[in-house]
């Protein structure tokens, strides 16, 4: 699969300019700290970001390394994480600081494969760590980037978007080949305030002149029974 390199260079630059203003600040943003950004990135699991923040940064101030996480009981963990949810997150982040200390000497990895080793990290986690803390060029899929990818150029993912070979292959196209940690924050944004799962602001959206899923929308509205074609 591949995309239209014209289209595709235009979405780039479309949703870059939009980041400049619009890109939201939290806390997790603000550092390259690989330990901080692993935290933020298990708490931000089904969780709104700005639900996140007083919790997280409570977080970091008990557990500002992972020597001080893997040596905390975990049921201190589990207490503070519970207002967010997801029990088994407390155990499986603790878990992780315990083999980060055993096996990596207290250092966060820096590929995708070892991060994958550690309990309740699967591909999305482990690359936005690795593009975020270590500036490689890695591209993620979650339901907001899925959604946007879907929608403007007129991909299906399947149910399971975060198995999509198909979206998986677009979202490494449409990554720019440098500050793609910055790139998949601006998307991130862009789905959960402009292309939102329900009632999507198109008309205000700097992508509509191009984008599938309004032109199809736009489409279906003037040939529907009764409606007027010009």
């Amino acid at each position: 699969m591949q995309l239209d390199e014209a289209k595709l260079k235009w979405f780039r630059r479309q949703l870059l300019a939009w980041a400049k203003l619009h890109r939201r600040q939290f806390p997790w943003r603000s550092t390259k700290d690989p330990y901080a950004i692993l935290v933020a990135e298990f708490l931000l699991q089904k969780t709104n970001a700005p639900l996140v923040v007083p919790l997280y940064q409570v977080f970091m101030e008990k557990f500002p390394t992972a020597s001080a996480l893997a040596t905390a009981p975990v049921e201190q963990v589990a207490d503070l994480l519970r207002p967010l949810g997801l029990s088994f997150r407390a155990e499986r982040l603790h878990h992780s600081a315990q083999l980060i200390m055993e096996q990596y000497g207290g250092k966060i990895p820096q590929n995708e494969a070892d991060l994958l080793k550690l309990p309740g990290v699967g591909k999305y986690i482990a690359r936005s760590v690795c593009a975020n803390a270590f500036g490689q060029h890695k591209a993620v899929i979650d339901t907001n980037v899925a959604r946007i990818l879907e929608r403007f150029f007129g991909l299906e993912g399947g149910r399971v978007k975060s198995r999509s070979r198909l979206l998986w292959e677009a979202s490494e196209q449409a990554a720019p080949e440098t500050q793609v940690g910055a790139w998949n924050l601006t998307l991130f944004d862009f789905g959960a305030t402009v292309c939102t799962a329900r009632n999507p602001r198109c008309f205000e959206c700097p992508l509509r002149q191009q984008c599938n899923y309004l032109a199809n929308a736009e489409e279906r509205k003037v040939t529907a029974p009764g409606s007027r074609v010009f």
